[in-house]
């Protein structure tokens, strides 16, 4: 299958910017002296960062499950799963007809819940009820639809284009208690499909209006229609939910003239490379026909859930790049920051900070309209600067093609390769922690980085199992300009030296893991990381546990593990820390898995259905914390 990930579109990485490895070797040996700790074995038992943290042993007591692969979902001993939402199931009329996957249409799949769940959002109303807010990434076409398979996407018809539109975008579901459990109230009020296509969405922040955003359908430039690729996200302070469009390029069909003056952004943005054959129906997303369409995605969309009527609005001040996610947190002074990653090989970390603060009991509707956007530089000396993504900065002028801040968001990947910021190993999410000060990076991999590019927060090429970075705020001002950072563990298999793990000797031979995807801190502060590509170590995806803190830190344990063909998206947990949701996304997946052969048909194992993506929630039997 292709992997737009292997596929960096940065050209900073054929050039000699940074070829830095002497520094990677000062550092690592200078870490070792301060640390007394980098074995043969590459084995990490502490950081040299020191915190004043929590040092008891084994944070996390549940009973470690095993590494494999098969076809169904596994949880430690003591912890049950329930099903909660799976593709198809009908989120308003209770009566409404089973889910027939052989007879899918557009208008039926707009009333029900969508495709390949990534990140999940939970918003409480009281203390038996809540809102699930669920992101639809992508649809796995030839999962999706029977006889889906030789020739795709050449096999695919305009019909089969109007369902996928129709199953992404996203979900907001009411949620009840019943007893220890939490289901779907079908027919709430709350109940909303956000889709590709239908849902009008307002384009605020610098960038609106602009020349640039301009369409046929939209000459504004300020109304766009939908939103997809809608990957990890976040939940504000204020109780909305923040939505990332990330892959958006893989949607478009066709190719500009070198000379067309959007050519060379698209370039940057990967629309060389396509995935999906909508363009050849709708000429939305033909850019030979419409070629400021792709412009008006690569955002953040803010939606409030607890207004059904509400109109989405696409954030421009945050940068328009492929989001990960947006994670909110506080600084002192009551400005709010977001965490964002620009997930591709050799792109960036990012975070924004409002202009103004968030006042709890007079909250400003467009708060994320005005600010600066920030982007890493990684240094030997252990700070990361944060560098302002502003016009008329440094090299961010018109003689460079930007004219205005409006160009500079459009154009964010651009701006951030001229102020020399940090090419990364695929950055997906960022959760920040409020209590500690730290902000945890995922880093999922990036075999295509050479010995001669590396970095020093890339120290590794060849980088095929990922990292995760540890960057601590000073004084938990999660708005400074500079803060210092570390390596919390370089993933893989501790037993292969030639990877240069760097796993606390605690870990377990199940504790280990490859390709961190998303993150998620639960509500006593631990560290919890799922992953996406844990496969080509030998186990499935899932979920593990992260010590972070005192003698076991860099310590993982494992918690969850999916079905096989499937990753673990959006892990979340409701405020009382005794349910966690998890999606499983596109269960069944593998090397010419078809509707008609899959590798598993989780979770409902008919022969006559194909694997349906779903939200589980899993809890302990006994009532008490997840992971205690």
């Amino acid at each position: 299958m292709f992997d737009p990930d292997d596929l960096s579109s940065n050209p900073r990485v054929n050039s000699n910017t940074p070829l830095i490895g002497d520094l990677i070797e000062s550092r690592l040996s200078r870490r070792a002296v301060l640390s007394g700790m980098l074995s043969a074995a590459g084995m990490l038992a502490a950081s040299r960062l020191s915190f004043a943290a929590d040092k008891r042993q084994n944070r996390f007591t549940f009973q470690e499950i095993s590494r494999g692969s098969d076809e169904t979902h596994h949880v430690p001993q003591g912890y049950t799963t329930d099903i909660l939402l799976k593709w198809g199931d009908h989120l308003f009329d209770e009566s409404a007809p089973e889910f027939d996957p052989f007879n899918q249409t557009e208008a039926e799949q707009l009333k029900r819940f969508g495709y390949n769940n990534d990140y999940i959002g939970f918003v409480q109303l009281d203390k038996n009820r809540g809102l699930l807010c669920v992101n639809h990434e992508y649809t796995s076409t030839p999962l999706m639809f029977s006889g889906i398979q030789d020739g795709f996407p050449k096999t695919i018809r305009l019909e089969h284009v109007m369902v996928e539109l129709a199953a992404l975008g996203g979900s907001v579901v009411e949620l009840k208690r019943d007893g220890d459990r939490w289901k779907p109230a079908i027919g709430s009020h709350y109940n909303r499909r956000i889709t590709a296509h239908k849902t009008p969405m307002q384009i605020t922040g610098p960038a609106a209006g602009h020349e640039r955003l301009k369409t046929s359908a939209d000459p504004s430039g300020t109304i766009a229609s939908g939103t997809f690729n809608n990957c990890a996200g976040g939940i504000t302070p204020w109780g909305t939910w923040l939505m990332a469009e990330e892959n958006f390029n893989l949607h478009f069909l066709g190719q500009l003239p070198e000379e067309h003056m959007e050519a060379a952004s698209h370039k940057r943005y990967g629309l060389d490379h396509t995935r999906f054959a909508w363009g050849a129906f709708v000429d939305r997303y033909n850019v030979e026909k419409e070629p400021r369409e792709p412009n008006r995605f690569g955002w953040i969309v803010e939606v409030d859930p607890k207004d059904p009527t509400s109109t989405p609005k696409k954030r421009t001040a945050l940068g328009r790049f492929k989001h990960e996610g947006a994670e909110t947190v506080m600084a002192p002074d009551g400005r709010v920051v977001l965490y964002m990653g620009d997930d591709q090989r050799f792109d960036y970390v990012y975070k924004f900070v409002t202009k103004h603060a968030y006042i709890a009991d007079k909250p400003d509707p467009d708060l994320l309209d005005e600010g600066t956007l920030y982007v890493a530089k990684f240094g030997e000396d252990g700070y990361v600067d944060w560098l302002p993504v502003q016009h008329g900065h440094g090299p961010l002028i018109k003689d460079n093609g930007f004219d205005s801040q409006a160009d500079v968001l459009i154009e964010t990947r651009r701006a951030a390769d001229l102020l020399g910021a940090t090419p990364m190993d695929r950055p997906e999410d960022v959760q920040p922690h409020q209590e500690s000060g730290r902000a945890w990076v995922m880093l999922t991999n990036n075999h295509k980085r050479t010995a001669g590019q590396v970095n020093v927060a890339n120290p590794r090429p060849f980088n095929a199992y990922g990292h995760i970075i540890e960057i601590v705020e000073p004084n938990g001002d999660f708005a400074a300009t500079r803060s210092r950072w570390e390596i919390l563990v370089q993933c893989g298999n501790p037993m292969n030296r030639p990877v240069q793990t760097t796993w606390n000797k605690a870990t377990s031979d199940n504790g280990w893991f490859g390709s961190p995807d998303n993150g998620a801190v639960d509500p006593i502060g631990r560290l919890w990381v799922a992953t996406d590509g844990n496969q080509y170590t030998g186990g499935a995806d899932g979920l593990w546990a992260m010590e972070t803190d005192g003698e076991r830190r860099g310590t993982g344990k494992a918690f969850f593990r999916a079905p096989v063909g499937a990753e673990v998206c959006g892990p979340q947990f409701t405020p009382d820390g005794r349910t966690l949701f998890l999606s499983i996304q596109h269960p069944g997946d593998g090397k010419g898995a078809t509707f008609e052969e899959p590798t598993s048909r989780w979770p409902d194992f008919r022969k006559d259905h194909p694997p349906r993506p779903s939200v589980i929630a899993i809890r302990q039997e006994n009532g008490k914390l997840i992971g205690s």
